[in-house]
C-alpha cells in the first residue's frame, strides 16, 4: 500500500475495509471481550456499523463500493477503536444481550453475562416450571437481565434496583425502547432499601465483583467502564456479601436467588467455605454463577452474617 496516498484513496469496498480493520486490530493487540472474542467479528460489526449497513445483510453488500464520507467514518471508527481502546459496544451504542438489542453508553456496564443462557432457558430447572409473578434484578446497571427476564417471562412485574441513578437513565431508556413501561420498574436504591416490604419469586444479581488485583490488572477496554460496576473491596465479595445475608428476607417461600461472581467464585468459596455452593454450568460458557433457594439461604444465614475472620 502507498504510504504518500491516504488509506480511504486506497480501499474502496466494505471487504476492503473489514479487512484493513482486521489487520489494524492485530497489529495493535487490540482486545476482544465485550461482544465478540476475535478480530473479524469485530472488524465486521464495527465496519458495518460505520457504513450504516444492516448486520445479515453484509454477503450481499462485501463488494459494494462505499462512498469517500463513509470511508472516511469508517476509518475513524476503526482507530478510534485501536488507539483509544474503547469497547465496540460504547462506539455502537448498543449490544446483544440474550438475544435482545439494548442502548449502551459508558454509564453502564457492557452486558456480557452467562445469565443470558440461564434467561433464556427459563432459568431452567432451578425454578422447577412454577409460574414467576415477581422478579428483581439487583445491581440491574442499563438494565439487560431484568428487561430481558420480562420478555421471557410475560407475566412478570420486574423491578431494577441500582445505586446508580446515570444508569438507571440508560436502563429507562431500555425500559422503554422494549414497551415495558407497565412491567418493569426502574428504582434507585442501595441493594434491599428502595424495595422494603416486597417479595420476589427471582432474585436475579449481577453485582460488582471484580476483585483490587484483577481490576488494576484488566485490559484498558475495560477502564472505559464504570468503575463501580465493576470493582466490590479487596476481594471483590463487599456487595456479594451484603446480599446473601439479606436476600432470603426478599423471596417468596419457593423463591429462588441467582448470583453471579465470575472469577471471586474461588474467594467466595474461601470466605464461606461451610456453606455448599451450587455452581452452574453453561453450555456457551461462562462460570462463577451460583444459585440458592430461600430455605438454603435461611439455613446458611449465620455463617453469611458472621464477622470476617
Amino acid at each position: 500500500m502507498d504510504s504518500n496516498t491516504p488509506v480511504y484513496q486506497q480501499l474502496s469496498t466494505l471487504r476492503d475495509y473489514i479487512r484493513w480493520a482486521v489487520s489494524r486490530f492485530n497489529q495493535e493487540n487490540v482486545y476482544f471481550g465485550h461482544g465478540t472474542d476475535n478480530a473479524l467479528d469485530e472488524a465486521v460489526a464495527l465496519v458495518l456499523f460505520g457504513a450504516g449497513v444492516p448486520v445479515g445483510s453484509e454477503a450481499q453488500l462485501l463488494d459494494a463500493t462505499l462512498t469517500v464520507a463513509e470511508r472516511i467514518a469508517v476509518l475513524a471508527l476503526i482507530e478510534k477503536r485501536v488507539q483509544e481502546r474503547i469497547p465496540l459496544p460504547y462506539l455502537t451504542g448498543e449490544a446483544w444481550f440474550a438475544g435482545l438489542l439494548f442502548k449502551v453508553d459508558n454509564r453502564v456496564l457492557i452486558p456480557r453475562s452467562p445469565i443470558a443462557e440461564l434467561i433464556e432457558a427459563g432459568f431452567e430447572p432451578w425454578l422447577h416450571y412454577q409460574p414467576v409473578s415477581a422478579i428483581l434484578d439487583l445491581c440491574s446497571g442499563g438494565g439487560c437481565i431484568g428487561i430481558a427476564c420480562a420478555h421471557y417471562f410475560e407475566e412478570a412485574s420486574v423491578d431494577l434496583v441500582d445505586l446508580s441513578a446515570a444508569a438507571l437513565t440508560v436502563a429507562k431508556e431500555n425500559i422503554q425502547q422494549f414497551e415495558l413501561q407497565h412491567r418493569v420498574s426502574a428504582i434507585e436504591s442501595d441493594l434491599f432499601t428502595g424495595v422494603a416490604g416486597r417479595q420476589y419469586q427471582l432474585i436475579v444479581t449481577n453485582p460488582p465483583y471484580v476483585d483490587h488485583a484483577d481490576l488494576e490488572s484488566m485490559p484498558a477496554e475495560y477502564h472505559h467502564e464504570p468503575a463501580s460496576a465493576l470493582g466490590s473491596g479487596d476481594d471483590g465479595l463487599d456487595l456479594t456479601r451484603r446480599i446473601l445475608q439479606q436476600a432470603a428476607d426478599f423471596l417468596t417461600d419457593d423463591g429462588l436467588l441467582v448470583g453471579e461472581v465470575g472469577n471471586s467464585c474461588v474467594a467466595l468459596e474461601q470466605a464461606f467455605p461451610d456453606v455448599p455452593f451450587t455452581w452452574i454450568d453453561f453450555e456457551r460458557g461462562g462460570h462463577g454463577v451460583f444459585v440458592f433457594s430461600k430455605a438454603e439461604l435461611q439455613r446458611y444465614r449465620p455463617y453469611f452474617t458472621a464477622p470476617s475472620l
